[in-house]
């Protein structure tokens, strides 16, 4: 399959991301939504990795099966938290061994809830750049935080770590935000750090608002007043009522980006709702094939 930097390098790309599926009606359904996706012609999908490695062979049997049998390139999550360097070392080299999976996205991320285990051996997701590319010589991308990383202790500091990453990464996806200015100060600070690798930004339709107030306090990123104050608008009109505000918040955003000519957008599908709301989005920005 083909390789995201070059990708990139084509032109915008247009991607999906996926949660892996935990349990078989799930898995059904996920492979109903890959279908529906498939006819847009998109970039790449990926396929997130459970904390502490809890999906692991799931999250490499799923990205190796559709870039075998979905004509779409397919991306693997890797995060550090909780293992150990030679079983990171050992997935990688499965990767590389299978053949089909050309793509990874290599995190620092977080150990299960209640796990009281060894932190795991690698800290950092530049450490994890590293390994990977002792291993093979895949394309490799990072996370980056527009707002920033929760557990920076500074915006400048966060900013450098993110320039730092990519150095020996490819490409950077950036967590949700709802307010453009977010990625533009990120990607123009980056500019002043040297770092002009492509940083393309993550886009979270808003479904309901329960979901997106756990999401953004759990990453650490703002909830912006003018949206939250849509959104209650029109709540005692039903949850179809909510998402349409969230879809049409959604469109504005990924115009005003694309305006800007960043590299792309990228979509969070997490699950069946959010997938046909970056479904309705693509479609409504006619984004093509």
């Amino acid at each position: 399959m083909t390789k995201i930097s070059d990708i990139l390098a084509a032109g915008p790309s247009y991607s999906f991301e996926f949660s892996p599926p935990r349990s078989a009606e799930a898995e059904a359904q996920f492979w109903v939504t890959v279908d529906e996706l498939v006819p847009l012609a998109p970039s790449f999908f990926s396929v997130t990795y459970g904390a502490g490695g809890s999906t692991r062979e799931l999250t490499r049997d799923l990205v190796t099966r559709i870039n075998a049998e979905k004509g779409v390139t397919a991306m693997a999550h890797l995060t550090c938290a909780a293992h150990t360097r030679k079983e990171l070392h050992d997935l990688i080299v499965s990767y590389r061994d299978g053949g089909v999976v050309e793509n990874l996205l290599a995190l620092g991320g977080d150990p299960p809830v209640g796990y009281d285990g060894p932190p795991g051996e690698l800290e950092f997701a530049d450490e994890l750049v590293a390994l990977v590319r002792e291993v093979n010589d895949f394309s490799v991308g990072v996370a980056a935080h527009p707002e920033p990383h929760p557990r920076s202790a500074s915006l400048t500091e966060d900013r450098a770590h993110t320039a730092a990453k990519l150095e020996n990464a490819d490409f950077a996806i950036t967590q949700f935000f709802f307010d453009a200015h977010h990625y533009f100060d990120l990607v123009g600070t980056l500019a002043e750090l040297g770092c002009d690798k492509p940083v393309i930004p993550g886009i979270m339709p808003v479904t309901t608002l329960g979901s997106i107030k756990r999401m953004t306090e759990l990453q650490g990123s703002e909830f912006p007043g003018w949206f939250a104050d849509r959104l209650y608008a029109v709540e005692d009109k039903g949850p179809e009522a909510v998402r349409a505000v969230g879809v049409s918040v959604a469109i504005d955003l990924c115009k005003e980006l694309l305006d800007s000519g960043v590299p792309g957008l990228h979509f969070f599908a997490f699950n069946r709702a959010t997938a046909l709301a970056a479904l309705e989005i693509h479609q409504s920005l006619d984004l093509g094939k």
